[in-house]
């Protein structure tokens, strides 16, 4: 390239020289136990290497690394090549990691988007201090994103004067602004663990979990809302089984429909779960419980035609994975984006997975199924969380009523 900011290549390999090259190995094992995906981490890498080797030519120790000094580093690399949004990019793990170890300067990081490394310091704290299910952490960090949207930058500042008043009105304002009771508790929830964490860890002055208001919502006082058997039908008539991915996504809502699986619990299930012998499925389901529910024929077709027709050859441990190389497992996410397009096909409003699990519990007692029994399959753990489906049960609500006063009129 001839004239002007040349490309510098951000994804040839660089080689780490200068002060930090000594703290790479710890860099990469922090980012990904921090659950970084690899790109990220290769890009914080980099980002390491191009500042270590600067600092080298301009003879600064990680002691002199302040926020100014960042400032003309990336100023340096903008004059030399356009990768400067790269370096930026990654630079902020860098400087999270160094300043967390007491490497480099206690100060804000000028430029930088720390909320990112935040939320990776606060998934890591949920999953290594808290036991969260990978499941979990993701709802959990994603309405903290939210959350931390919410303050301007530099962060760190913002943070350090919250007050109780602040968390309490932009939780209203949240609150308002929600779809559902629900999604308002689950942010309400999230940045309740997010405050313990943001105190824990030194960053807000106080522990602010008190004025985090609670979200007015009753127990039992909505109906479960499952969906008619032509439109289940319709939902798993609607996939082109001639293809790989028509026999995964044709797999992946027969398991959601008859054995009412959460999405997380699809994504988990092994190749070693699958019983074919016994008859059974092992589900791993919330609380890391691991419970066994019965193979039956048309779930076990449904995943036998997905393994041998349609499943790529891999390492992968799970059932259903990817469909384009690097193969990995599905994620919860990806479940729900199958029900999703499934919905389309079948001519539905878009729906989420939880809906089938809901269908299969009507369509238990409205079979004469007795609510243990469905809170069995369910695999719930207090009957509370089953006792909302008897307003459901039809049959068994009319030996209750009594007759009106006089006869009906």
């Amino acid at each position: 390239m001839s004239g002007g900011v040349r490309a510098c290549g951000d994804f040839a390999p660089v080689v780490t020289v200068g002060p930090l090259a000594a703290f790479e190995p710890a860099l990469l094992s922090h980012l990904s136990d921090a659950g970084y995906v690899a790109r990220s981490v290769v890009e914080a890498a980099r980002a390491m290497a191009r500042m270590s080797g600067w600092m080298e030519a301009t003879q600064r120790t990680a002691a002199e690394l302040t926020p100014q000094a960042v400032v003309v580093f990336l100023a340096s690399r903008r004059r030399r090549c356009r990768s400067e949004a790269l370096t930026r990019r990654g630079l902020g793990a860098v400087l999270w990691f160094l300043r967390g170890r007491g490497l480099v300067p206690d100060e804000d990081l000028v430029g930088i988007d720390t909320a990112q490394q935040m939320l990776a310091e606060y998934r890591l704290w949920l999953r290594t201090e808290r036991g969260f299910a990978a499941e979990s952490v993701r709802c959990y960090a994603n309405q903290a994103s939210k959350f931390l949207a919410e303050f301007p930058d530099p962060l760190g500042a913002s943070l350090a004067s919250l007050d109780a008043a602040t968390v309490t009105d932009i939780l209203v304002r949240h609150s308002i602004r929600s779809a559902s009771v629900w999604s308002a508790k689950a942010f309400v929830t999230a940045v309740r663990s997010l405050l313990r964490f943001l105190h824990v860890q030194g960053l807000i002055p106080m522990a602010l979990t008190g004025a985090v208001p609670t979200v007015a919502g009753w127990r039992l006082s909505a109906l479960p809302r499952g969906l008619r058997a032509a439109d289940v039908h319709a939902l798993l008539a609607a996939q082109d089984v001639s293809t790989s991915v028509g026999r995964r996504d044709q797999a992946v809502l027969t398991v959601l429909a008859r054995l009412g699986l959460r999405g997380a619990e699809v994504a988990a299930l092994r190749l070693a779960d699958v019983d074919w012998r016994g008859g059974q499925i092992v589900v791993r389901g919330k609380g890391s419980r691991v419970e066994g529910l019965p193979l039956s024929a048309e779930v076990g077709q449904a995943i036998a035609a997905y393994l041998t027709g349609g499943r790529p050859t891999c390492a992968c441990a799970t059932v259903f994975v990817t469909a384009r190389a690097p193969y990995r497992p599905l994620s919860a996410m990806a479940v729900r984006a199958i029900m999703g397009r499934a919905c389309q096909r079948a001519g539905l409003p878009r729906l989420g997975a939880h809906r089938l699990r809901h269908t299969l519990a009507t369509d238990l007692l409205r079979a004469g199924s007795p609510l243990a029994e469905v809170g069995q399959v369910l695999r719930h753990r207090s009957q509370l969380s089953t006792a909302v489906y008897a307003k459901v049960d039809h049959d068994s609500l009319r030996t209750l009523a009594r007759p009106w006063p006089g006869g009906a009129r």
